[in-house]
């Protein structure tokens, strides 16, 4: 997709590199040249942008290792589990779930990757519709998380920050919001001050734009290491908040999902509170305004559901849909991804990368190809000075890396 933005065919996936592990420069100069319902209160929120532009997702790329185990796990031995190698993160699912769901709006995604698995994500964002703008660490492994699903169908998570806790301030350039007309902020980006500042900057940048700003909080059990009023603090100038009701309760510190809702809607124009197999609540204006019911169905995993839903969303809500609709499309892309493993959309058969496992040490050959220029940072210069490379994707299938744990 390319609506709202114009670039060179060659370099739909780009990457800005750094030696040594962290960001030296902005851009180059080519891309900063680029550039059920009841309606209680009447109040929709924000409106969303009224030109077709670009929804830009910020936050983590993952590597995931899913262990399906239909008994308890078992302390001190063995369980047995299918396990599956896939792409995820967060925002990475954001971004490839508003992709496959939008009609006419490009997504991007802005993240950090580990230089040895640079090459098959992005292979897999392409394939999936996304393109991908990524600062390459070669200190750091991509996010893994490991997500243990039981027979219900419920994960929980082990996770490995790797480079999203490099990701900061010095990664980011306006340039970035070149033909954007959203922003999404992956709340995970909150829990190291490195990547908080980076979403600092993205919501001051946005704001001096006017580009509307969304966020979801990520993780409850992060709010509750990092503290409540700290995270509340990083709500200013977003517009949509998208939690679900663990999160929505905790923030709000009220028992009621839907009082969390409507007060959250107070401090953020806009609330919509995912409630699993329940559907979603819209809130605005210290009101709840929507509850929108989910299809029920079978459930294979949950990863990603709520990642799904926000996508599914941001799709429906940037095309000019009311937030009751947006909701609805949210709640069909929820169900339609906790019938499939994993956080992604299925992708067609003509546009799958393959994935090979490699038993060897360190980056494969072709997860280490790159296919644009490289250059190093001459010593001595700065951030706001150097130039980093920024290299196309390969349009070849790409083997799957080994982890670099």
């Amino acid at each position: 997709m390319t609506h709202g933005h114009e670039h060179d065919a060659g370099h739909e996936g780009e990457h800005k590199r750094a030696g040594d592990g962290r960001t030296k420069a902005k851009p180059q100069t080519r891309h900063e040249n680029q550039h059920e319902n009841s309606s209680e209160s009447g109040h929709e929120g924000p409106p969303p942008p009224s030109e077709p532009a670009a929804l830009l997702v910020i936050g983590e790329v993952a590597t995931d290792v899913i262990a399906r185990h239909s008994a308890p796990l078992e302390h001190g031995t063995d369980t047995a589990a299918r396990i599956r190698i896939i792409p995820g993160g967060a925002a990475a699912n954001v971004a490839c779930w508003a992709a496959r769901k939008s009609p006419v709006h490009e997504v991007r995604l802005f993240g950090r990757v580990g230089q040895a698995e640079e090459q098959w994500h992005c292979a897999h964002l392409r394939a999936t519709g996304v393109r991908p703008v990524l600062v390459v660490d070669d200190n750091a492994s991509t996010t893994t998380v490991v997500s243990l699903v039981d027979a219900t169908a419920e994960r929980t998570f082990l996770t490995d920050s790797g480079a999203l806790q490099r990701f900061g301030p010095t990664d980011w350039s306006p340039t970035l919001l070149d033909g954007v007309g959203h922003v999404h902020l992956s709340g995970y980006l909150l829990f190291s001050d490195s990547s908080r500042q980076l979403a600092r900057l993205a919501r001051e940048s946005a704001r001096a734009r006017g580009i509307t700003v969304s966020m979801d909080p990520a993780s409850a059990g992060f709010i509750r290491q990092r503290g409540v009023a700290e995270v509340l603090a990083e709500l200013d100038s977003v517009h949509l908040l998208v939690p679900n009701a663990d999160e929505a309760r905790l923030l709000a510190g009220l028992p009621d999902v839907a009082a969390s809702a409507a007060a959250l809607s107070r401090r953020v124009p806009l609330v919509v509170v995912t409630l699993g197999e329940g559907g979603a609540l819209v809130a605005t204006a210290g009101a709840v305004t929507a509850r929108v019911p989910a299809r029920a169905v079978e459930a294979l995993d949950s990863t990603g559901a709520g990642d799904a839903f926000t996508g599914g969303f941001l799709a429906a809500w940037l095309s000019g849909a009311d937030t009751v609709t947006a909701a609805s499309a949210g709640c069909r892309a929820g169900t339609e991804a906790v019938t499939l493993p994993g956080g992604r959309p299925p992708l067609s058969p003509d546009t799958r990368p393959t994935d090979t496992v490699s038993s060897g040490i360190g980056p494969t050959s072709a997860a280490s190809s790159e296919t644009g220029p490289t250059s190093t940072v001459p010593s001595g210069t700065t951030p706001s000075d150097a130039v980093c490379p920024i290299t196309a994707c390969s349009d070849t299938a790409q083997s799957m890396p080994p982890h670099a744990g």
